[in-house]
């Protein structure tokens, strides 16, 4: 055996490290603590912390307000939590944020009424707490559970579905799994949610199990991400053996090896990869003559950051001045304030927290003093000019501001880059004053860029066109007689109104806005009024639909024949004046006469000379003919009685 490659990632991960971190921390700072379960899966770190004060609870149901618990790194079950929390026991949640993340958009997709998806192991610890998250979440293991929801039921395409990762999930199973959903579903929300330590350490594995001979992977038998590693490196290497410590390892496996891999799960300690790695060097150390240290390696390890390169790292501080990130190098890596952000007036704790994965850019490496300055806002800027470069060629709808009136157009602010939108492409009719659009959310599609001029073209006007299109074919497909809708009233004629019911305009007649008589539709609505209408008759061909406000499950003469009866006094509002008397309307929908003959207690030329139309005045019904549906009113019959007495008062001499 000649060669022993170690992965540069063996070991633990941020979110291990942290939790570990954490535990010790906790039991220091309390003198004794409990763990929910496994801290983390490695049966030699558990023993080691258990030594140290912390104690398992496997479920917690006997820990009270006087006990304090840290969560482990894969999360807990949800209900876990509030039951340990309503009990009033301390938490120290050690869950890795890249699992809170997860956890997060399971449940922000229920909000939205999506269906969360679960690429991974459905009876992992991380996986079970993600899906409580949620009340119905999907877990698939594969591509073929996958196919086989979707064989399940045809309806299940047309399904809104938000799929994200186990963090340690195999990325192939991943991206396969997602690559039929994204196909075969109609709308489709994809997260690629596999930590970026377990990806490198995949690959990392992939290629020396390639090279190898033999390969070792090391790590606990419950730790999925060791199992998978396992995996990984058997479809690529002959010999594999996964071991969880340096007395597993056997001389006989070495035979005729000349090149042997090393990796390790991410909650493997260094000492035991140290232990095994110097086992497995021992023949080729003598050979050498020389000892190259697991701290050199780990030294070897750490990446070379290079000015004008993307880099990936874990937030771990928020400072008064910037935000310092663990990059894997060297270095010590920060953002300025200044670097973060396009926004001057967002607050650095509502864009990144600690334990966050951020993706920046390296302004500036000084090796002398040991640091590197990042940027976010830079990267933020580059990826933004892609989106809108891409969105060109998929026809992308994107969302913008208005903040500006120009010469022939508007401009539109689309995530900081200004896109100018020609008026003919506004959505506006011609020549609308397109100032009242600024400060508008608007959605629009990019129709050119030019990145080296930084000009870019768009139009709200196919978005409108295609939103309004498509909500026409929704009406005429499901419309039907006796169909209610909530519309808006967007022009106003003599003899009706055009309501808008979604894209489509229908026509209320005026004898159908109101049971009341009236002269124009203005006495009951105005343009940009809400109405509440139903369809009366369509005519899909000639794209005519015939709308009614008026609620004709009410009938207007039995109301009238419930409230009143001959006798009975009545305020009643005059509708229309004729030569022999004047209508009144009694109730909406019913009018009474009162003939010329009962207007006054004196003979009268005509009506207009004692009453005008819109006038209310109390009348008493003196007659109703329930079959011809026709009442007879009298004012000269409530003034009568005053008549009188006059006549018989007493003349004074």
């Amino acid at each position: 055996m000649r060669e022993v490659i170690l992965a540069e990632s063996a070991g633990f991960c941020y979110g291990v490290k942290r939790a570990v971190e954490l535990a010790e921390q906790t039991a220091a700072r309390t003198g004794g603590c409990w763990m929910l379960g496994d801290l983390i899966h490695n049966t030699h770190v558990v023993e080691a912390l258990g030594r140290q004060g912390i104690r398992k609870a496997e479920h917690g149901e006997d820990l009270t307000a006087a006990d304090t618990v840290v969560i482990r790194s894969h999360g807990e079950r949800k209900d876990i939590l509030d039951a340990l929390e309503k009990r009033g026991v301390a938490c120290v949640n050690a869950t890795c944020p890249n699992v809170v993340r997860i956890q997060r958009l399971v449940a922000q997709a229920e909000a939205e009424g999506r269906q969360p998806v679960i690429i991974g192991e459905p009876h992992h610890p991380e996986v079970v707490g993600v899906a409580s998250w949620c009340s119905h979440p999907l877990v698939f293991d594969g591509p073929e559970a996958v196919r086989r929801w979707l064989a399940e039921d045809p309806g299940n395409r047309a399904v809104p579905v938000t799929i994200v990762a186990q963090t340690t999930c195999i990325r192939e199973i991943f991206e396969s799994s997602a690559k039929i959903l994204k196909k075969e579903c109609t709308n489709a929300k994809l997260f690629d949610t596999i930590c970026n330590a377990t990806h490198k350490r995949q690959a990392e594995a992939a290629s020396i199990a390639a090279k190898a001979d033999v390969m070792v992977v090391v790590g606990d038998r419950k730790s999925a991400n060791t199992k998978h590693l396992t995996e990984i490196c058997k479809e690529r290497c002959g010999r594999v053996y996964q071991i969880e410590d340096a007395d597993e390892l056997s001389p006989d496996w070495f035979n005729g090896c000349s090149v042997a891999g090393l990796t390790a799960g991410a909650s493997t300690p260094a000492g035991i990869i140290k232990e095994v790695y110097a086992t497995m060097s021992e023949e080729i150390k003598a050979a050498e003559g020389k000892e190259e240290s697991f701290e050199e390696l780990l030294n070897q390890s750490f990446k070379t950051l290079n000015t004008g390169e993307k880099v990936t790292g874990i937030v771990t501080a928020i400072t008064p001045t910037e935000v310092q990130v663990d990059v894997g190098a060297k270095q010590a890596a920060y953002i300025k304030f200044s670097e973060l952000s396009d926004d001057p007036s967002a607050k650095p704790e509502d864009i990144v927290h600690v334990g966050d994965e951020i993706e920046t850019y390296i302004v500036r490496v000084n090796d002398v003093e040991g640091y590197a300055e990042l940027s976010k806002k830079r990267l933020d800027a580059q990826k933004i000019w892609e989106n809108i470069e891409n969105a060109v060629e998929e026809k992308t709808v994107l969302e913008g501001t208005v903040t500006e009136e120009n010469k022939g157009g508007i401009v539109v602010s689309v995530k900081g880059v200004r896109v100018f939108v020609p008026a003919s492409q506004s959505g506006q009719p011609r020549g609308a004053d397109l100032s009242a659009m600024k400060g508008q959310k608007v959605q629009l599609r990019i129709t050119e860029v030019n990145r080296a001029r930084r000009r870019v073209v768009g139009s709200i006007r196919s978005v409108t066109e295609e939103a309004r299109k498509a909500a026409q074919a929704e009406v005429w497909n499901n419309i039907e007689v006796g169909k209610h809708y909530t519309g808006t009233v967007k022009s106003m004629t003599s003899y009706g109104v055009f309501v808008d019911i979604g894209g489509v305009d229908g026509m209320v007649h005026i004898s159908e806005l109101s049971w009341s008589r009236i002269k124009t539709p203005s006495e009951v609505c105005k343009v940009g009024d809400t109405l509440e209408v139903y369809v009366i008759s369509y005519d899909p061909e000639k794209k005519k639909i015939s709308l009614g406000v008026k609620d004709h499950s009410v009938d207007p003469w039995q109301m009238f024949m419930n409230q009143y009866s001959v006798g009975d006094v009545a305020s009643v509002r005059i509708v229309k004046l004729m030569t022999f008397g004047a209508f009144a309307e009694v109730v909406p929908g019913v009018d009474g006469l009162i003939h010329i003959s009962q207007i006054a207690d004196r003979r009268i030329d005509k009506p207009e000379d004692v009453l005008s139309e819109g006038q209310v005045v109390d009348a008493k019904i003196i007659a109703v003919d329930e079959e011809k549906k026709k009442i007879s009113l009298s004012i000269r019959a409530l003034l009568a009685p005053a008549a009188e007495e006059a006549e018989e008062a007493p003349v004074e001499e």
